[in-house]
């Protein structure tokens, strides 16, 4: 198999047209287009499905893609070592974050990070669901809980802690409730994102968890839209920590049973199994876990933070 027919090969993915790639090589739109079909004659599968305005990547494509780019990565890396560039990134790398922690902290780190390596762009994008990595092109996700895709691999970066709060205007009209059982009496505001526990709100004691099942009069599936309700005295509010770490700060927000809420999830960088990850994706992902660990006062409790 001819490398630098991989090599084009993920460079007709990245792009998404072979007009494109034959612009940057100096190349043909047929040279292009032949070299790709004789990828695909030698391994026996078709990699591309080809429409007049896109490309799609067939289930072969997808697993053959993960290989290629580290084909590709190797080469650049190689070539710039020599040349005497070796520290310089380029390339490009598209990503998903949480919209919480983009909105906090991310979207600062990412820029931050684009602007020290000239040669990279990045693609960012705020979302809460797991996204097709393979499928969707992603070469790293930020993701909180837990994951069950095999093929995977999920560093840790922090724990996210969460809190029961409520305003102050909220408890004057309503009271405080002595304990976590006694949310049963009270609106639980609900975080319909949750694919299992929006009612079912988790706590600790005498190192044991216990589940209290709350109901309310309002559920949403929108972070910022559950704190607006918390602030405005509506209800109270199960939550990440992170969320509403300034409304805490400034006694707007209440934290009802600081030492009782057993909800505690990693932050975790998520990408597709490799044997060697390209060094601008491990550079990101160290450089995004630094600025996690400095705030990590936003996630954790200052007995807990690290």
């Amino acid at each position: 198999m001819n490398a630098n027919d991989l090599i084009l090969f993920s460079q007709v993915v990245e792009l998404g047209s072979f007009s494109k790639v034959a612009d940057v090589n100096n190349l043909t739109n047929s040279v292009v287009s032949k070299r790709i079909a004789r990828l695909e004659k030698e391994l026996g599968v078709q990699l591309l499905y080809r429409t007049t305005r896109k490309l799609t990547l067939t289930e072969a494509g997808k697993i053959l893609i993960q290989r290629a780019k580290l084909v590709s990565q190797a080469t650049t890396e190689a070539m710039q070592s020599v040349s005497g560039f070796g520290e310089s990134l380029t390339g490009h790398i598209k990503m998903s974050v949480p919209t919480i922690s983009g909105d906090l902290l991310l979207a600062d780190a990412v820029t931050e990070f684009c602007h020290s390596q000239p040669g990279l762009t990045v693609d960012m994008s705020l979302d809460n669901r797991m996204v097709d990595l393979i499928g969707e092109g992603y070469d790293i996700v930020i993701r909180t809980g837990y994951l069950d895709d095999s093929s995977l691999i999920a560093r840790h970066i922090i724990d996210s802690q969460w809190v029961v709060c409520a305003s102050l205007a909220y408890i004057n009209e309503y009271g405080r409730p002595a304990n976590p059982t006694d949310l049963v009496k009270h609106n639980c505001l609900r975080y319909a994102y949750q694919t299992r526990g929006a009612s079912e709100w988790e706590f600790k004691e005498n190192n044991q968890n216990y589940l209290v099942k709350v109901s309310g009069a309002f559920s949403t599936n929108n972070a910022a839209a559950l704190r607006k309700a918390a602030l405005g005295g509506y209800g109270i509010a199960y939550v990440p920590r992170c969320l509403v770490y300034h409304d805490l700060q400034d006694a707007k927000l209440i934290d009802l049973f600081p030492q009782s809420v057993a909800k505690r999830l990693g932050v975790y960088a998520v990408y597709p199994y490799t044997k060697q990850l390209p060094y601008k994706i491990n550079l990101l992902i160290e450089h995004i876990r630094d600025r996690y660990l400095a705030h990590s006062q936003y996630f954790l409790t200052p007995e807990d933070s690290v």
